[in-house]
This record gives structure tokens, C-alpha cells and sequence, in this order.
């Protein structure tokens, strides 16, 4: 029997797998499509697809509809449990109904649900192996659990805006952490990432009761958490590369720049909750940072996911340049100097990069899954997740 004949049975058996958790993948995919539509239309300028509701619902579509069912139909395959599938799906579910006419009522349980599983995967992965790096992404969940069940208690997104920006931030944070103790970390680092985390926890809580010392807080720690990404993370050591490594990296860095930005916007203004201020915390953290990090990860997460290749392509990296350069334009032209004609350019071009990097991944994808068919032998080798056992071999 040849290799090529005895690997057929496992390559198939993960395309299937795949083909079932792209439904979840295509949920996400629709919210940020949608996400992308409504921002145009608070750009003033004309969208594809208009709707009275888009708008007010636009910053939780993105965050928990399309990064939030990322994250959790990420940490479902790293489980491997089928119960675990109902966090992405009730994410997923209660994004797309924000599109629909229904009351709200529907799709904000369905996020409660799908948040309060997420915490439950992260219970189940503490009972296999506790770590720091579990700490901070299930502190991430629990923010994400808050913020939406404020949102159903009837606060404004604006006031939830610092829970949300938690939930990313410190589940990024925690997988940052699981790589960079695949080099020497002594203890005490491990000690000063947790110090990190609990001083951004306790900024989240504290501006929902004192919001001017607690965007102080907030500001002070997302900028010692940053300090600490940028002395330990890995990236640092591979921006010097080529190819994959050094697209990474690159992201990796410009991410962190950007939640720098963010820390300093909070700690020096204070609550944003209005106006060019809130335009800059809001995108500095979830397009300069959560989205530099999606396309920093995606070569990595779309195979483990999807079982499909992604291999590294210019493309990629070009549509990286075009976000950070133009997310430049909007906050430090349009924002933070009042030019309103920056602002509105910068952010077509955000939505232009965006879209750039989904076309390139998923031609880049389909591209690459046909050559490896052509090729009996081939196979598609996904890195494991942190969260499973092993590491990534990416920065």
C-alpha cells in the first residue's frame, strides 16, 4: 500500500470535518460583510445594502458576531467536544439575527448564550491544564459575558465599549503568552502578564462606576500589557525574516502600536464615549489591532479550522500595508486633527483592506487546495492550537 493510499482515509475524513464548521466560518464571514456595509453608512457614503438597525448595531456585530465566533469556533475544534460547537453557533445565530427584523431581544440572548459557552470551554480547558494563558482568555470571556449582558440590561454600547475591547484584547493577549513560553520566560514574566491582566480587568469594571478613573486605569494597562507583548513576544526576533514569518511579525508589531495608541488615547482623554475620540479608541484597537491580529493569524487558523491550505502570498501583505496605512489617514489626520475628508477617505480604505485580504486568503486558499489535489501525496498539516496540545509554529 502506498503513503499516498494510506493518508486518503485521513484527508478525507478532515475535509469533512471542515466542510461541517464552515457553515460557523460563513456566520462570521456574513457579520463582517454586514459590519463592513453599516460602516460606510456611518462614513456618509453610500452602502450596498441600507437598513435602519444596521448602525446602532454595527460595533457588536463586529466584535462578538464575526471576532467573537472566530474565537469560539476556534477554541471549539481545539476541545474537540461537539457540544462545544454551540458557542460559535449561538454567535454566530445571534449576529445574523441582528440583521433581521426581530426583536432584539432574540439575538442579545442567543449572544448571552454563546458568550456564557465560551466561559464554559475555557472551564473545561482549565480542568486539562491550567496556565496564566487560560487566565487572561477566559478574563477575556467573562468580559465578553458582561458586556452583552449589559447591553441586555439596556446600556448603550459606548458605555460597553471598554468590556469589549477587554474580551479581544485579553484573549489575544493570553495566546501571545502560550508562544512566547515556547522560548525561555522566567516566572516572573508570567507573574508581571498576570499583573497586566488583572490591572486591565479592573479598569473595565472601574468605568462603569467611576468612568474617569477608570479610562485612567484602563489606559495604564493596556499600555504595561503592550510593553509586555513587545519584550516577549517572539516576533520581534522574526521581523528580520522572510515570507510568512515576517508578514506575522510585521502584523504582530503594528498591532500592538495600535493598542498602544488606544491606552494612551484613554489614559490622556479619559471616557470617549462620542465624536472623533471614541472613532479613535474604537478603531485603533479593533481594526489597528484585533484585525492586524486576524490577518496575522489567519494562515495558521484557516487550516486548523477549515482543514484548507493558506499559504503566504504578497497579497496578504499588501492588503496589511493598506489597512495600517490608511487607518493612519482616519485616526491621526481625520480624528485626531479634525479633517473630516481624511477621516471619511481613511475609512473607505479601511473597508477597502479589509475586503483586499478576503479575496487574496480565500483565492490564495482555493488556489492552493487545488494543487494539493492534483497531488495525491499532499495533505494539509495544521498547526495545533495553543490551547490543544503542542504550539504554533508561527510567531
Amino acid at each position: 500500500m502506498t503513503p499516498a493510499s494510506c493518508s486518503a482515509p485521513g484527508q478525507a475524513a478532515a475535509r469533512r470535518a471542515g466542510a461541517r464548521r464552515a457553515p460557523l466560518l460563513l456566520a462570521a464571514g456574513f457579520c463582517l460583510l454586514a459590519g463592513l456595509d453599516a460602516a460606510l453608512g456611518l462614513l456618509g457614503v453610500p452602502a450596498p445594502v441600507t437598513a435602519d438597525r444596521l448602525p446602532r448595531v454595527h460595533g457588536v456585530l463586529m466584535v462578538l458576531g464575526f471576532a467573537g465566533t472566530l474565537v469560539a469556533l476556534e477554541r471549539a475544534v481545539a476541545l474537540g467536544r461537539p457540544w462545544a460547537y454551540l458557542a460559535p453557533g449561538c454567535l454566530g445565530a445571534g449576529g445574523l439575527l441582528l440583521l433581521s427584523p426581530v426583536d432584539l431581544v432574540v439575538p442579545r440572548l442567543l449572544l448571552v448564550a454563546g458568550c456564557a459557552l465560551l466561559v464554559a470551554l475555557y472551564v473545561r480547558f482549565w480542568r486539562r491544564q491550567p496556565s496564566v494563558a487560560l487566565i487572561a482568555q477566559a478574563a477575556g470571556a467573562v468580559s465578553a459575558l458582561g458586556a452583552v449582558l449589559l447591553w441586555l440590561g439596556g446600556t448603550d454600547v459606548p458605555r460597553i465599549l471598554p468590556w469589549l475591547v477587554a474580551f479581544l484584547v485579553l484573549t489575544i493577549a493570553g495566546e501571545r503568552l502560550e508562544l512566547a513560553r515556547v522560548g525561555v520566560l522566567a516566572p516572573s514574566a508570567e507573574h508581571m502578564f498576570l499583573g497586566c491582566v488583572g490591572a486591565v480587568t479592573v479598569g473595565v469594571v472601574t468605568t462603569l462606576l467611576w468612568p474617569a478613573i477608570g479610562s485612567v486605569l484602563l489606559g495604564s494597562a493596556l499600555l504595561a500589557l503592550v510593553a509586555w507583548l513587545v519584550v516577549h513576544d517572539v516576533a520581534r526576533r522574526l521581523l528580520r525574516s522572510t515570507g510568512l514569518p515576517r508578514f506575522t511579525a510585521a502584523c504582530l508589531l503594528a498591532a500592538y502600536a495600535w493598542l498602544g495608541v488606544a491606552g494612551a488615547l484613554w489614559l490622556l482623554a479619559g471616557p470617549v464615549t462620542e465624536g472623533t475620540g471614541y472613532d479613535a479608541v474604537v478603531h485603533a484597537v479593533f481594526l489597528g489591532f484585533v484585525m492586524s491580529m486576524i490577518m496575522a493569524h489567519a494562515p495558521v487558523i484557516l487550516p486548523a479550522v477549515l482543514r484548507r491550505p493558506l499559504p503566504y502570498h504578497p497579497a496578504l501583505a499588501a492588503a496589511a500595508w493598506l489597512l495600517h496605512l490608511s487607518l493612519s489617514l482616519r485616526v491621526i489626520v481625520g480624528d485626531l486633527r479634525g479633517v473630516r475628508g481624511a477621516w471619511q477617505l481613511g475609512g473607505v480604505l479601511n473597508i477597502a483592506a479589509v475586503l483586499l485580504f478576503v479575496v487574496s486568503a480565500a483565492t490564495a486558499s482555493v488556489t492552493a487546495a487545488r494543487r494539493a489535489s492534483a497531488t495525491p501525496s499532499a495533505s494539509v498539516s495544521a498547526p495545533a492550537s495553543p490551547l490543544s496540545e503542542g504550539t504554533r509554529t508561527t510567531p
